[in-house]
């Protein structure tokens, strides 16, 4: 009965994003390039409809209303709201009929306001810890750590949507990793199955050469999910392992703005890491597998590692 939850999203994730790529290219939402991008298919991202994520706010709140509990408000919360955060800057762009929505400063604070009031609901119901027996008792470590790992997660997945299927199939691969992690009761495995399922459906179109991106919507609601997998477990740590992908695209970015800004100089052609390779010319399908391959291997490793901890 566990993975009829996940072919039921998956069902309906794939009609979904059909009907509602149809409808986006009726009215032509899609989203302009940033003249300072990699300017590699321009043309045909531009014309790709850019907010295939909406599917991911409705799955969520689906998934939220027919499982309705504390536990299931506070896990889908998370998703939802950093979700509909992604929604807002996706819609100024469409209607600005610009690559820019809001401000990377307003865009900052109001996640970090969700995450800061996400995080202290967490920790008054007593779940929040970094790892069994870690630091246990030092809600000064554990709060603020919880909460950079929350703001972080949903920035890193963000920074790392940028090509065919890229954060999708990563954010797969983070599910088989935290199934390594969590223990299988039913709440985490019914939200991980469903999770699964309307994130394959996505994937379904996401694939190069893509019908559909998810936008600022989609790469927020993953972040949101996996960062609330992490933390409403008492895992706040499985994000290492289960992100581990997403960690290096976010670092490559911060340590090019560093250099460029304090040394004058660039240590990657591009940032993130991924347009690095494809301005060195690797294609975005081989950039793609590889980033996939050694997301698995490395958060399979550390996660191995961290279960006898």
């Amino acid at each position: 009965m566990k993975f009829l939850t996940a072919i039921t999203f998956f069902t309906l994730s794939v009609i979904l994003q059909h009907f509602w790529i149809k409808y986006q290219q009726k009215i032509h939402l899609t989203q302009i390039q940033k003249w300072y991008g990699v300017n590699i298919d321009n043309e045909i991202k531009a014309a790709t409809p850019s907010m295939g994520g909406v599917i991911f706010l409705v799955l969520g709140i689906f998934a939220l209303v027919i499982d309705f509990s504390p536990d299931t408000f506070m896990f889908w919360s998370l998703p939802i709201l950093s979700g509909v955060i992604g929604f807002a800057d996706d819609w100024m762009k469409f209607r600005s009929h610009t690559s820019e929505g809001f401000s990377s400063l307003a865009k900052l604070r109001l996640q970090l306001l969700l995450c800061a009031m996400w995080v202290m609901t967490v920790f008054m119901n007593g779940d929040l810890r970094l790892w069994p027996g870690i630091f246990e008792g030092y809600s000064w470590i554990v709060i603020p750590v919880s909460f950079l790992v929350t703001a972080g997660t949903i920035n890193a997945v963000n920074i790392t949507d940028g090509l065919d299927g890229l954060a999708a199939g990563s954010f797969l691969i983070s599910l088989a990793v935290m199934m390594i992690l969590i223990p299988g009761y039913s709440f985490n495995s019914r939200i991980m199955l469903q999770l699964f399922g309307m994130t394959a459906g996505f994937m379904f179109f996401n694939v190069r050469p893509a019908k559909t991106f998810m936008g600022d919507t989609g790469s927020h609601f993953l972040g949101g999910a996996l960062a609330a997998l992490c933390v409403i477990n008492g895992r706040t740590l499985a994000v290492i392992p289960a992100g581990f992908i997403f960690i290096i695209e976010m670092l490559s970015s911060a340590i090019q703005i560093f250099t460029i800004r304090k040394l004058g100089r660039k240590v990657f052609l591009m940032a993130p890491l991924h347009h690095h390779y494809q301005k060195k010319g690797f294609d975005e399908t081989a950039v793609t597998i590889r980033f996939w391959l050694v997301h698995c291997v490395c958060g399979v490793m550390l996660a191995l590692l961290l279960t006898v901890i």
